[in-house]
């Protein structure tokens, strides 16, 4: 199953910055701004240190700081700048829905669909919201309200390529292959060099006694990642019941030498 556990990841980008050089107010905050948290952190510190900022505008810069900790795994850090976000402005929704992502990274999900709640609360249209507490359902085992909240995020946003892969696993974690694999597909139109989702539907397809139909898919993955052990193993379990026991003794052996666990994974999605 892949997620995406935060919407505000994109491509990194590192700024030169001299230390000890003087920053004006607008260079601080272009680093606060940034995507590398080593720009970003030490750049909105400063715009919190420096005062003159309104509240609203220091929730912003304490949101964009915890994000920084949180993309260093500093998700006690990350949580204290969210509280103070919030502190600052009640109404910013993305403070909430970060520090719910915090709370499910620590293994509160509980504590984390609080948060959720509260961001969809202040905006019934936050998709991200539906989304990430979709993910905390799942860590409770709750599959039914997960998929209900991935059907909000996908009406909202019909081009989730991860919401549309998470909602065909669950599917197929209820027995419901071939629905799954309507997810799958459309998650695989929306983004064809989505890998996750090649194997989702590969696997789906084997379980199903597709066999070509799976090695298809995981002949796409492979082609995308050539080293991707779960696209090898499971090529290789449709190889050896098609009857291609060589191919599949080489499928197999390559991802155990790139995942030593990988036959233990499939095992147990119940696939041998």
């Amino acid at each position: 199953m892949t997620v995406r556990h935060a919407a505000w990841l994109g491509l990194a980008v590192t700024l030169m910055v001299t230390p000890g050089m003087a920053q004006t107010r607008e260079e601080n905050w272009k680093r606060c701004e940034d995507n590398n948290p080593a720009v970003r952190i030490p750049g909105c510190t400063a715009v919190i240190e420096a005062g003159g900022e309104t509240d609203v505008r220091l929730a912003v810069a304490f949101t964009n700081r915890g994000v920084g900790y949180a993309r260093q795994r500093d998700h006690d850090r990350a949580i204290e700048d969210y509280d103070q976000a919030i502190r600052r402005d009640p109404s910013l929704g993305r403070a909430f829905v970060n520090r719910g992502i915090a709370f499910n990274a620590k293994g509160q999900p509980d504590r984390a669909i609080r948060d959720y709640d509260q961001a969809i609360k202040l905006n019934p249209a936050h998709a991200n919201a539906y989304y990430n507490r979709a993910v905390a359902y799942v860590a409770l085992g709750q599959r039914d309200r997960a998929i209900q909240d991935y059907d909000q995020a996908i009406r909202l946003n019909p081009s989730d390529d991860f919401a549309l892969n998470n909602r065909g696993y669950l599917y197929y974690a209820k027995g419901q292959v071939d629905r799954a694999i309507q997810d799958y597909d459309q998650a695989i139109k929306v983004n064809p060099a989505f890998v996750p989702a090649l194997d989702n539907r590969g696997l789906a397809h084997y379980s199903a006694g597709r066999f070509d139909a799976a090695i298809a898919d995981y002949d796409a993955a492979l082609r995308l990642d050539p080293r991707n052990a779960l696209s090898l193993y499971g090529r290789g379990l449709a190889r050896q019941r098609k009857g291609d026991a060589a191919g599949a003794a080489t499928d197999i052996a390559a991802a155990k030498a790139i995942r030593a666990g990988i036959a233990e994974e499939f095992a147990k999605h119940g696939v041998r």
